[in-house]
């Protein structure tokens, strides 16, 4: 029902920023929270970022004041500013959409972003 395709990783340097697009293909609901997601190799994939519909946002510790998410309901895309990346932040980023009441989310393949030192 839904796709998700992830876009704009890529390799930077510490102190550099990337912003990240979601295109969501099918309906998106106002109830669906869409978020941001990273996984590092051997680690859990953990939570970056969420938005609703209506601009609520919540953020991980490590992110705040460094990444922005936001989201275009008219154009189905969110997005991630990173800013101030650090090599701590180096990870696939997966694009979120959670529905209500339904227990399996939609994920997007995932795009790299690597910060070098």
């Amino acid at each position: 029902q839904v796709q998700l395709v992830e876009s704009g990783g890529g390799l930077v340097q510490a102190g550099g920023s990337l912003r990240l697009s979601c295109a969501a293909s099918g309906t998106i609901l106002g109830t669906d929270v869409m978020g941001w997601y990273r996984q590092a190799p051997g680690r859990q994939r953990e939570l970056v970022a969420t938005i609703t519909s209506s601009g609520i946002t919540n953020y991980a510790d490590s992110v705040k004041g460094r990444f922005t998410i936001s989201r275009d309901n008219a154009k189905n895309v969110m997005y991630l500013q990173m800013n101030t990346l650090k090599p701590e932040d180096t990870a696939v980023y997966f694009c979120k959409v959670s529905r209500y009441l339904i227990s399996k989310p939609y994920w997007g393949q995932g795009t790299q972003v690597t910060v070098s030192s």
